[in-house]
């Protein structure tokens, strides 16, 4: 066999492997994702080999065994709303996979998880990214709030071996291990560079079966991509139990994480930090924190959102101004560009209002992400209310999907939305018309809303 032939070209997006390189992955329909990596040798006849060299599984009915529940011996990160995300708190045996853009606070944040946690049980944190010295610093930095070092049963090692790292685990010396990053680790029988698909996908595999064996919490740092995306393979995310995204503006603003996968718990619980001096911090009001300095003036409304299943209030705004362009520029801070060229449409198409001559900038203020598809009605009021000069009263808050007919429709969770936003003294909701509560004002359609609220 040639040497060509014992070579293989690899996807670095999705993992799907090819004898010959290809400008386009037929998989995953990206370009210029084929990496050459080395072929592990084949192996003929595997299932008549496995069937006469395996063994007979010893199963157990799950119904009738007694075990001790697990969920009573899970490790408070020390963030209460994070501990809500990942299902309680860290339980032994798991993987997590924590990613998120480069400056975020990703290493502070599991610095700080890692003191916590080591007040209780041996902890030990990887770094194959950073040396000794500059996580001292950094631990330094953070020592306003920790425990003193005689209390800590912390232990660091700057590695980039996979290998070691696994013999390490299955010593059984730690409890819970942080592993920053995964990109940056290498197996040393595979010749590829870390960063590699073979590289991360086998790092992971060899990591999480050395947890799993000796019931230790791993943790897992992974990078992103320019769009957003995990990097490396898709493999990995299968392969853990959780999968937090750590998201925000790295300069400044909120930053949130959300499970995107939890076998242990819910995926729709948030926890909201807060970067300061001394680390990150958890915001115990975010909604009254991002209303803090807010001004009602035209183009300004309160949204009363919600971000998995926590209620918030955020606010939107909306610049209106005529273009000195033949093309109108449409910019978007925090929600779709999609669905804000849409909601501009129905604006035109249902009211008399004329935008196409107008440059359109909304923001969510606070470097929150809205999805929510509760927004329109709040957005199509901020951008109404530019457009007119005329301002919305105080004490309101608005949340309602638009229909391409203008028409308002219905939203989940509408009494969770009501309920936050008494709490912060607003009188009113402009809401769709079907919700049965006297705090809600009902909202028909478009044109009815912004000639009855807006003045």
């Amino acid at each position: 066999m040639s040497a060509r032939a014992r070579h293989l070209f690899v996807c670095a997006n999705c993992g799907a492997s090819y004898p010959k390189w290809m400008g386009q992955c037929t998989s995953c329909q990206e370009w210029e994702t084929l990496i050459e990596q080395p072929n592990a040798p084949e192996v003929k006849n595997t299932l008549q080999k496995a069937s006469k060299t395996g063994a007979l599984l010893a199963v157990e009915n799950i119904y009738t065994q007694e075990s001790s529940s697990p969920e009573n011996q899970r490790f408070p990160s020390g963030f209460p709303d994070l501990d809500l995300v990942l299902g309680g708190g860290i339980l032994p045996g798991s993987v997590s996979l924590l990613a998120g853009q480069p400056g975020i606070g990703k290493s502070t944040l599991l610095l700080q998880i890692a003191n916590q946690i080591a007040q209780s049980v041996p902890v030990l944190y990887v770094s194959g990214e950073e040396s000794a010295p500059q996580v001292r610093a950094r631990a330094l930095r953070l020592s306003g709030r920790l425990p003193k070092a005689s209390a800590l049963s912390l232990d660091f090692v700057s590695s980039n071996s996979t290998n070691d790292i696994a013999q390490t685990i299955l010593s059984g010396k730690y409890q819970f291990v942080i592993v920053d990053s995964i990109q940056t680790l290498a197996v040393a029988e595979i010749a590829s560079a870390p960063g590699s698909v073979s590289q991360i996908s086998n790092s992971g595999n060899i990591l999480i079966r050395a947890a799993k064996s000796t019931n230790t919490a791993l943790m897992l740092v992974g990078h992103v991509t320019k769009d957003g995306s995990l990097a490396g393979p898709k493999t990995l995310e299968h392969m853990v139990d959780v999968v937090l995204n750590f998201e925000g503006d790295r300069y400044g603003g909120f930053k949130t994480i959300r499970a995107a996968k939890n076998r242990f718990g819910a995926t729709s619980e948030l926890a909201i930090f807060e970067m300061n001096a001394s680390g990150l911090e958890e915001v115990a009001n975010p909604s009254a924190a991002l209303l803090a300095e807010r001004q009602n003036v035209d183009g300004s409304i309160i949204f009363s959102a919600i971000d998995g299943a926590r209620p918030l209030l955020v606010e939107i705004q909306a610049l209106v101004n005529r273009t000195t362009f033949g093309y109108p520029k449409r910019t978007a801070s925090g929600f779709d560009l999609n669905r804000l060229n849409l909601l501009i449409a129905v604006l035109e198409q249902r009211t008399k209002l004329t935008l196409s001559d107008k440059d359109i900038f909304l923001n969510v203020v606070g470097g929150i992400r809205i999805a929510d598809a509760a927004a329109d009605l709040a957005v199509c009021m901020a951008i109404a209310s530019a457009a007119a000069n005329r301002k919305l009263a105080d004490d309101l808050v608005v949340f309602g999907e638009v229909g391409l007919g203008g028409e308002i429709r219905s939203v989940h969770a509408a009494e969770k939305r009501i309920s936050e936003a008494k709490k912060l003294g607003f009188k009113a909701a402009i809401a769709p018309r079907n919700i049965k509560n006297s705090f809600a004002k009902p909202a028909r359609d478009l044109t009815a809303v912004l000639n009855s609220y807006l003045r």
